[in-house]
């Protein structure tokens, strides 16, 4: 499932400058608007920048639906075992008992890990998106049609993991996570994940889950 962005802000410079809906400051070109020097905050009025995809026809903030609800929070907490902090699944907005599922986590600068991971550029750690991905997994792991139990099913391993882009606060990351082997005789599950933002690949890697028992 594609991903849309929804912030306003996700557009680039180029696509906003060939709109004709965009509307700048009477006297500044296009050229020189995005390589003046920064502004004064000491000056009474401020240039505004507006950009549009919809002709004026509606608002931006009108005109695009919301992600689907297929399973909420509260739905997400009865299936997986994690809390606050770290419980990183949002909402499911696509799921194939026993075959795949599609979550989003939204990144915002409240997450406990910003202050630290960077304080001046808050990028959201490689190994949370990949902590994020596995608990996507374990909705379809967790879950009686394939076996599992949110007592006996564990993350045991990752390989072939890559990050493409980095994550940073205000991001939605949105993560497809596919069962490709289950061998229920040996208690091992191989998964494919990919999370993205905008519909760019931000991280992908495969994932192996166990079933085994609580010391």
């Amino acid at each position: 499932m594609a991903a849309t962005s929804h912030s306003l802000f996700s557009f680039t410079n180029s696509q906003c400058l060939n709109k004709p809906t965009c509307l700048l400051p009477p006297t500044t070109n296009s050229k020189s608007l995005f390589r003046s020097p920064p502004l004064s905050f000491r000056s009474k009025s401020l240039p505004t920048i507006r950009c549009s995809l919809n002709n004026g026809d509606d608002p931006i903030e009108k005109k695009f639906s919301s992600f689907p609800t297929v399973m909420d929070i509260n739905e997400i907490r009865k299936i997986l075992p994690h809390r606050f902090p770290i419980l990183l699944v949002d909402r499911v907005i696509e799921y194939n008992p026993g075959v795949s599922v599609v979550a989003i986590k939204n990144v915002t600068i409240n997450e406990s890990f910003f202050p630290g991971h960077f304080p001046e550029r808050p990028i959201m750690p490689g190994v949370l998106m990949v902590e994020a991905m596995a608990q996507t997994g374990g909705i379809v792991m967790l879950q009686p049609d394939v076996g599992g139990s949110r007592e006996n099913f564990f993350f045991v391993g990752i390989d072939k993991v890559r990050f493409r882009k980095p994550v940073i606060a205000g991001d939605t990351l949105v993560m497809r996570m596919t069962l490709v082997k289950l061998q229920k005789k040996f208690g091992i599950a191989k998964m494919e994940g990919k999370a993205y933002v905008g519909g760019d690949v931000v991280c992908e890697g495969e994932f192996l889950m166990a079933m085994g028992k609580e010391e």
